[in-house]
Protein backbone atom coordinates (compact mmCIF):
# COMPACT_ATOMS: atom_id res chain seq x y z
CA UNK A 1 0.00 0.00 0.00
CA UNK A 2 1.48 3.32 -0.99
CA UNK A 3 1.76 6.22 1.77
CA UNK A 4 0.11 8.47 -0.51
CA UNK A 5 -2.95 6.49 -0.32
CA UNK A 6 -3.81 6.95 3.74
CA UNK A 7 -3.01 11.12 3.28
CA UNK A 8 -5.66 10.41 -0.32
CA UNK A 9 -8.37 9.17 2.04
CA UNK A 10 -8.15 11.53 4.83
CA UNK A 11 -8.07 14.47 2.35
CA UNK A 12 -11.12 13.29 0.69
CA UNK A 13 -13.13 12.90 4.15
CA UNK A 14 -11.47 15.98 4.92
CA UNK A 15 -13.29 17.28 1.40
CA UNK A 16 -16.59 15.74 2.21
CA UNK A 17 -17.04 16.90 6.02
CA UNK A 18 -16.63 20.25 4.77
CA UNK A 19 -18.94 20.08 1.50
CA UNK A 20 -21.62 19.10 4.18
CA UNK A 21 -20.97 21.84 6.82
CA UNK A 22 -21.50 24.31 4.43
CA UNK A 23 -24.47 26.44 4.79
CA UNK A 24 -27.67 25.93 3.19
CA UNK A 25 -27.83 28.03 0.59
CA UNK A 26 -30.08 31.34 0.80
CA UNK A 27 -32.64 29.78 -1.30
CA UNK A 28 -33.48 26.97 0.57
CA UNK A 29 -33.33 28.69 4.03
CA UNK A 30 -36.21 31.19 2.60
CA UNK A 31 -38.07 28.43 1.33
CA UNK A 32 -37.52 26.23 4.87
CA UNK A 33 -38.88 29.68 6.39
CA UNK A 34 -41.70 29.81 4.13
CA UNK A 35 -42.92 25.95 5.47
CA UNK A 36 -42.00 26.92 8.75
CA UNK A 37 -44.54 29.81 8.67
CA UNK A 38 -46.95 27.91 6.99
CA UNK A 39 -47.02 25.75 10.13
CA UNK A 40 -47.17 28.64 12.45
CA UNK A 41 -50.30 29.72 10.56
CA UNK A 42 -52.52 26.51 10.45
CA UNK A 43 -51.48 26.25 14.02
CA UNK A 44 -51.68 29.83 15.66
CA UNK A 45 -53.97 31.65 13.00
CA UNK A 46 -56.15 29.27 11.19
CA UNK A 47 -59.19 29.20 13.14
CA UNK A 48 -59.86 32.49 12.46
CA UNK A 49 -57.81 33.82 9.15
CA UNK A 50 -58.05 32.02 5.79
CA UNK A 51 -54.17 31.05 5.65
CA UNK A 52 -54.15 29.46 1.75
CA UNK A 53 -54.79 31.55 -0.99
CA UNK A 54 -58.56 31.59 -2.49
CA UNK A 55 -59.97 30.65 0.94
CA UNK A 56 -62.18 32.14 3.43
CA UNK A 57 -61.47 32.82 6.85
CA UNK A 58 -63.32 30.96 9.61
CA UNK A 59 -64.39 34.69 10.99
CA UNK A 60 -65.65 36.80 8.59
CA UNK A 61 -63.88 39.61 10.49
CA UNK A 62 -60.74 38.05 10.08
CA UNK A 63 -58.75 38.92 7.03
CA UNK A 64 -57.38 36.40 4.73
CA UNK A 65 -54.02 35.87 4.69
CA UNK A 66 -54.14 36.81 0.27
CA UNK A 67 -56.10 39.68 1.44
CA UNK A 68 -53.53 40.88 3.93
CA UNK A 69 -50.23 39.89 1.68
CA UNK A 70 -51.78 41.89 -1.01
CA UNK A 71 -52.11 44.94 0.56
CA UNK A 72 -50.72 48.17 -0.72
CA UNK A 73 -46.88 48.48 0.93
CA UNK A 74 -47.01 45.28 2.61
CA UNK A 75 -43.52 43.80 2.39
CA UNK A 76 -42.04 41.30 4.61
CA UNK A 77 -40.33 43.48 6.87
CA UNK A 78 -43.61 45.82 7.23
CA UNK A 79 -45.41 42.13 8.29
CA UNK A 80 -43.02 41.67 10.93
CA UNK A 81 -43.03 44.84 12.91
CA UNK A 82 -46.81 44.60 13.24
CA UNK A 83 -46.54 40.83 14.30
CA UNK A 84 -43.60 41.61 16.66
CA UNK A 85 -45.63 44.46 18.46
CA UNK A 86 -48.56 42.70 19.83
CA UNK A 87 -50.34 45.77 20.90
CA UNK A 88 -51.66 45.77 17.80
CA UNK A 89 -53.64 42.29 17.95
CA UNK A 90 -57.26 42.09 18.52
CA UNK A 91 -58.38 40.96 21.92
CA UNK A 92 -58.95 37.13 20.53
CA UNK A 93 -55.50 37.20 19.66
CA UNK A 94 -53.72 37.58 22.99
CA UNK A 95 -50.72 34.90 22.11
CA UNK A 96 -47.02 35.62 21.42
CA UNK A 97 -44.64 34.53 18.69
CA UNK A 98 -41.22 34.51 18.82
CA UNK A 99 -38.83 36.13 16.41
CA UNK A 100 -38.27 33.26 14.87
CA UNK A 101 -41.85 32.52 14.23
CA UNK A 102 -42.85 36.10 13.67
CA UNK A 103 -39.57 36.02 10.44
CA UNK A 104 -41.04 32.63 9.07
CA UNK A 105 -44.67 33.36 9.25
CA UNK A 106 -44.14 36.61 7.67
CA UNK A 107 -42.19 34.72 5.03
CA UNK A 108 -45.11 32.46 4.18
CA UNK A 109 -47.95 35.57 3.92
CA UNK A 110 -45.53 37.11 1.59
CA UNK A 111 -45.88 34.11 -1.05
CA UNK A 112 -49.17 35.03 -1.38
CA UNK A 113 -48.85 38.46 -3.04
CA UNK A 114 -49.96 38.31 -6.64
CA UNK A 115 -49.64 40.78 -9.15
CA UNK A 116 -53.30 39.90 -10.24
CA UNK A 117 -54.73 40.16 -7.41
CA UNK A 118 -58.19 40.93 -6.83
CA UNK A 119 -60.10 41.50 -3.21
CA UNK A 120 -63.36 39.60 -3.07
CA UNK A 121 -66.60 41.73 -2.90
Amino acid sequence: MSPRRPLLALAALAAATAALSQPKPVEERRMAEVERGRAVAEARCAACHAVAANSASPNPESPGFEDIANRKGLTSATLREYLRNAHNYPDAMQFKLDRGQVRDLSAYIVTLKRSDYKPAI
